[in-house]
């Protein structure tokens, strides 16, 4: 039913995209208005709430719980599970998004700042590590955790319902194919949106190096390609396509970011940093429930709703996938490795080439924020052109772009077919060709219904529905996790019985 259904509804919305993109843009920008308007506040109010329930999980002694049984041993080392969630969770929008969001926030900030000033600078800075920070993971967090728990701990399926059907209401658990369904749309069309998004900085990449062509046919053959490649890589299997290709990436993208950092202006990028962390976590309150309900601006939406959205409509894809690979772990190594670590790669990536970008741009007359705003996908190689190794550096990013590309579809085909086949943790290679073909139709339609707008429309759009899923997810995560320390205590308390009575009996 799950497979089923789900197809019919995605191959629906692609033939729609297909035939009539200027119908399906029209109805998607008329529910787009209502969703950022009536429930922009619930966008906030969630991923705030997951960011504090990974805190306390992390930091409080059921923390130390692990996830498998006693004797599991993690089957990826540190840096093997850091390098696949991290490719997995937000690769290919660090490289898309590193540059031109602190650049499009400097020329359009959030209301009550003036443009292109100093504080437009710093408040570009300080919102890009806010998007990109503990919000985004902590969402992935609680959701992979949710699934990890009641998978490898109480032997339930891998699905996203299985954690919900643990709580006490009969017709939750009725509900199971439903929820399971929404998870594999919300995945679909989140993952679609991110290819997409690749899509066009690979064009525009492979333009910069090579002078290709630029449009939406090109951008077709790109994804057509690129689907091709990740469906290779996903019929390879985790342990050998995904390991291999996340790890890799990670280096790549290290020593692309290295290379920034030291050509470009190191000092003022360090000081960049700094600043830009204090003033983080001095405005997180108060950037986490932002809204403008007294101005007529759109930024909140166009900006922190629709990223929320994105992280809420990958959370099943990301999150089924992290609990597949995180076996052995406690629930404290965790949350640490998936919300703090991350956190401070993204914010240290944003430093570096945002950091470099509006360099470029105050202090050196590069016109990059006005780049950003005729082209967003093209801005990251006018950085480079401002640098030495400019073209070195524009090859290595498309390059970079690609794989990420690769490893996120890897990834997806598995997680989708994994869940539409009702948890197999091994879904034949048929199903995950299927699932790409989707995937990439999908990010086809979009792009030719609208581009990079239209796919921001369908992932805020469907990402609502499973909002509502994740708090479930939540709630019967924090019970089970009560539950199960209650009952380590326990058995804790009995064994240090058992001690002293030994100890009695021998003196």
């Amino acid at each position: 039913m799950r497979l089923r259904a789900s197809v019919v509804f995605i191959l629906a919305f692609v033939l729609w995209g297909l035939i009539a993109p200027a119908s399906m843009a029209s109805v998607f920008k008329t529910v787009l208005a209502g969703v950022t308007t009536n429930f922009g506040w619930l966008y906030l109010w969630v991923v705030l709430g997951l960011v504090v329930l990974a805190l306390v999980l992390a930091f409080s002694p059921s923390g130390n719980l692990k996830l498998g049984g006693e004797d599991d041993e993690p089957a990826f080392s540190l840096g093997s599970w850091f390098a696949m969630l991290f490719a997995a969770g937000m690769g290919i929008g660090l490289v898309f998004w590193g540059v031109g969001e602190p650049l499009s926030h400097f020329g359009n900030p959030p209301p009550g700042i003036t443009p292109r000033t100093p504080e437009a600078a710093n408040a570009a800075m300080r919102y890009s590590f806010f998007h990109w920070g503990l919000h985004p993971w902590a969402v992935y967090s609680i959701v992979g955790l949710s699934i990890a728990f009641f998978q490898l701990r109480r032997g339930a399926p891998a699905l996203v319902s299985a954690a919900t059907s643990s709580l006490p209401w009969p017709w939750l658990r009725r509900l199971a194919p439903l929820i399971d369904i929404l998870a594999i749309v919300a995945t679909a069309f989140g993952v679609a949106a991110s290819l997409g998004i690749g899509a066009l900085q690979i064009g525009s990449g492979l333009h910069h190096v090579f002078g290709l062509p630029t449009g939406v046919v090109s951008q077709i053959g790109i994804i057509v390609v690129a689907t091709l490649l990740f469906i290779g890589s996903a019929v390879s299997g985790v342990d050998r396509g995904v390991k291999w290709l996340s790890s890799a990436n990670l280096l790549v993208a290290l020593a692309l970011a290295l290379v920034v950092f030291v050509l470009g202006p190191t000092v003022a990028l360090i000081d960049t940093f700094s600043t830009t962390l204090g003033a983080y976590l001095s405005e997180f309150v108060r950037m986490s429930l932002r809204t403008t309900p007294f101005t007529d601006s759109s930024w909140v939406g166009d900006w922190t709703v629709f990223y929320w959205a994105w992280w809420i409509s990958w959370s099943p894809f990301v999150g089924l996938f992290i609990a597949r690979v995180s076996r052995g772990r406690t629930i404290r190594q965790f949350v640490l490795g998936t919300v703090l670590a991350p956190t401070l790669a993204a914010a240290l990536w944003f430093s570096i080439f945002g950091g470099t970008a509006l360099w470029l741009e105050i202090f050196k007359g590069v016109p990059l924020a006005a780049a950003a705003s005729a082209d967003i996908s093209t801005v990251l190689f006018h950085m480079f052109n401002a640098l030495p190794l400019s073209m070195l550096m524009s090859a290595v990013a498309t390059v970079l772009v690609l794989v990420f590309f690769v490893t996120s579809g890897d990834s997806a085909t598995l997680v989708l077919g994994i869940m539409s086949r009702d948890g197999d943790p091994d879904p034949p290679a048929r199903v995950k060709a299927t699932w790409g073909a989707l995937i990439a139709g999908i990010a086809i339609s979009l792009l030719l219904s609208g581009g990079v707008e239209a796919v921001q429309t369908a992932t805020i759009v469907f990402a609502l529905p499973f909002a509502g899923v994740i708090v479930l997810m939540a709630i019967a995560l924090w019970r089970g996790v009560r539950e199960d320390w209650a009952v380590e205590q326990q058995r804790e308390r009995a064994l240090r019985r058992k001690l002293r009575a030994l100890a009695d009996q021998q003196k």
